[in-house]
């Protein structure tokens, strides 16, 4: 389950990742959120061109920043203002100011802290959730070291650890904006990062960008962000025309149902640009849609590649999957041994996968469309995916 909150995993036991950021989803689409109307946008042109959950006009005094209700477009979560010029006004009815470059943040998610890192501005951070899920070797000695501290998680969160470390800016993930109360005590500008909720791959990327101006360097974050929607633009367009499309369908059940990404989803996107037929292309969501197992098996039966996500420390096998239940073994694509997996742990997928949209692009040609990697993508052995081991 990969569109909107599918990478809102790392918030459970390890063994149970994937199957917590189920039931986060059904919280995220009921939990309560501080929204007002969207008023005429700004005057000027939207920096983002990917980005839907955002829209961000360059001002005399540095940028103005309109987060919209990803559950709703036309309500806003609040327009901040990010500020250069100190010298210069900023408007009255934007919700909070942040004086860029900030000094310190505290980071809601994974997808937040690790552009700081790769942008070389870790040190802007001072907090994140879930410590104890972290899978880089430089943020765990950061957090060994205390130079990172863990605040808990975000039903449990260390209010009086956040107020010690006086944060300039929270970053947290709407969804949570329905406890923003307790949040407010903090003193920092809570700043909502819905980038997980873009159901295009370089729209979640594109947050890249919002990052580089929070941390002062716009420059570097945006040759970033540049270099990777070139290179997916590339890849997609070698399969636009692509004459056969291998069929494909996604995830595993959870308690008697499967979440189906829905059509219009961040995966179904990817495979649609890695020339591959997603089974519920049709389905008009963009969110994840439960059905049972015998309706999956009805629709997905004979497709040609199955698609998993691996929460567990352990490899899977297709004997440990054939273990999960009796309707596994059924799928043409585990009787042929052509079921790609993502053990999520050792690559860090939630960690890194969201900031190279083209590195999943490329896994997934590899496997639908081997022969269309050429040039610079000459020998690429995946990152994220492989196929089903033995």
């Amino acid at each position: 389950m990969e569109n909107k909150t599918s990478v809102l995993s790392l918030r459970a036991k390890r063994g149970n990742l994937l199957l917590f950021a189920l039931s986060l989803l059904l919280f995220a689409a009921c939990a309560p959120k501080a929204k007002t109307d969207v008023k005429a946008l700004p005057e000027g042109k939207n920096l983002m061109r990917h980005a839907r959950n955002i829209s961000v006009f360059e001002k005399d005094y540095g940028y103005r920043m309109e987060v919209l209700c990803p559950w709703d477009t036309t309500l806003s979560l609040g327009s901040f203002a990010l500020v250069k010029d100190t010298t210069k006004a900023v408007e009255k009815d934007v919700k909070g100011t942040i004086q860029v470059p900030v000094q310190s943040v505290i980071s809601f998610s994974a997808t937040q802290w690790a552009v700081f890192l790769r942008l070389g501005e870790i040190d802007r951070v001072k907090g994140i959730l879930e410590g104890r899920f972290v899978s880089d070797t430089t943020m765990k000695s950061l957090l060994a070291q205390e130079k990172v501290y863990d605040i808990g998680t975000e039903a449990a969160a260390d209010i009086e650890r956040m107020i010690q470390l006086k944060p300039d800016a929270l970053l947290y993930s709407p969804y949570f904006d329905g406890n923003q109360g307790g949040l407010n005590v903090t003193g920092a500008v809570l700043f909502p990062f819905a980038d997980y909720m873009e159901n295009t791959p370089l729209g979640r990327a594109e947050w890249i960008r919002v990052i580089g101006m929070l941390a002062g360097c716009e420059d570097k974050a945006d040759t970033w962000f540049d270099d990777i929607e070139r290179r997916y633009n590339a890849l997609s367009g070698l399969c636009a025309n692509v004459k056969h499309r291998p069929t494909v369908f996604s995830d595993l059940a959870f308690n008697g149902q499967w979440y189906v990404a829905g059509g219009r989803s961040y995966i179904a996107k990817l495979f649609s640009d890695a020339g591959a037929d997603y089974i519920w292309k049709d389905n008009p969501s963009t969110a994840s849609v439960p059905m049972d197992a015998e309706s999956i098996l009805a629709k997905a039966q004979k497709a040609d590649y199955w698609r998993v996500i691996n929460s567990n420390p352990f490899q899977m096998t297709y004997e440990s999957l054939a273990k999960g239940s009796p309707v596994y073994p059924l799928f043409d694509a585990f009787k042929k041994h052509q079921i790609i997996v993502c053990d999520i742990l050792p690559t860090g997928y939630f960690e890194q996968s969201q900031c190279e949209p083209d590195l999943l692009l490329a896994d997934f040609i590899h496997f639908f469309h081997p022969e269309l990697l050429t040039g610079e993508w000459s020998d690429y052995q995946p990152k994220y995916y492989h196929l089903m081991i033995e």
